[in-house]
């Protein structure tokens, strides 16, 4: 694969994890600690995010090994995991 195909690949990967941040702001819910909550159906079934993310599973699973967020499940799948609750945490919730 080419440099340049490589670095197109890393840009939109990037691009997707901050905007996950502002997407789980908007459709979440506040906690007291200032860190944000939503389920994974929640987003899932949000036009603006089914419409935005390529691979939304991945994306969360990208911004979880960077600990930015968290989730209780090794996968996340439409249906079957609808209920797990992702939590970004305070420091990287936008203004």
């Amino acid at each position: 694969m080419s440099e340049a195909i490589v670095k197109s690949i890393e840009l939109r990967n990037a691009q997707e994890v901050e905007h996950i941040k502002t997407e789980i702001k908007r459709l979440g819910t506040k906690q007291e600690n200032g860190d944000y909550s939503v389920t994974f159906g929640t987003l899932f079934k949000d036009d603006h995010v089914a419409n935005f993310f390529e691979g939304l599973s991945a994306t969360l699973k990208n911004a979880k090994q960077k600990k930015i967020l968290n989730y209780d499940s090794p996968l996340l799948l439409q249906g079957a995991h609808d209920n797990v609750v992702i939590t970004l945490f305070s420091a990287f919730v936008p203004e």
